[in-house]
């Protein structure tokens, strides 16, 4: 409970990510008091429309862009690549094979072929029921794997555990 200027105590809650939900907009005690006349609503509906509200968005070309950049870093460390990784698998999306080819790069620059392997089986995992996506990607990865040295899971037989 919060208690405004005006002796209005507002129940809200703070969920995990900022976005402040108000379960009153009125006043308890006098309900001719809006989120216009009472400070603490009018504080309250206001961070709650920015948390809401989006900025620009941002182009697929700049995403791709973007990652690719930050896999292209020449002083990337593991946990920088595993960080990345792990952000970039969370999206609702597979990964371009151009941003793959990048973190394929920088698992060689750091010779990491562990997580190389695993760059492709998370990109496996996220290509889900989509049976066409998959092959895809290692046909167009196909020269960097063999450039790189890298064995798909499947070449090496880790696919079927």
């Amino acid at each position: 409970m919060r208690k405004c200027a005006s002796g209005c105590y507002v129940q809200s809650h703070i969920r995990t990510m900022g976005v402040i939900h108000l379960t009153r907009s009125t006043c308890p005690f006098s309900p001719s008091l809006s989120p216009q006349t009472c400070p603490l609503l009018s504080l309250l509906s206001l961070l709650a429309s920015r948390c809401y509200s989006h900025g620009k968005q941002e182009t697929d070309e700049e995403f791709d862009a973007r990652w690719v950049t930050y896999f292209n870093k020449a002083d990337i460390d593991a946990w920088e690549l595993r960080k990345g990784m792990n952000t970039l698998i969370g999206y609702d999306l597979v990964p371009e094979p151009k941003i793959i080819e990048a973190a394929l790069r920088a698992c060689r620059r750091l010779n990491d072929l562990a997580s190389a392997i695993r760059i492709l089986e998370a990109v496996k995992d996220k290509a889900g029921p989509h049976k066409d996506i998959y092959p895809y990607v290692i046909q167009e990865l196909r020269p960097t794997l063999n450039e790189l040295g890298i064995s798909t899971p499947e070449e090496l037989g880790i696919d079927k555990v």
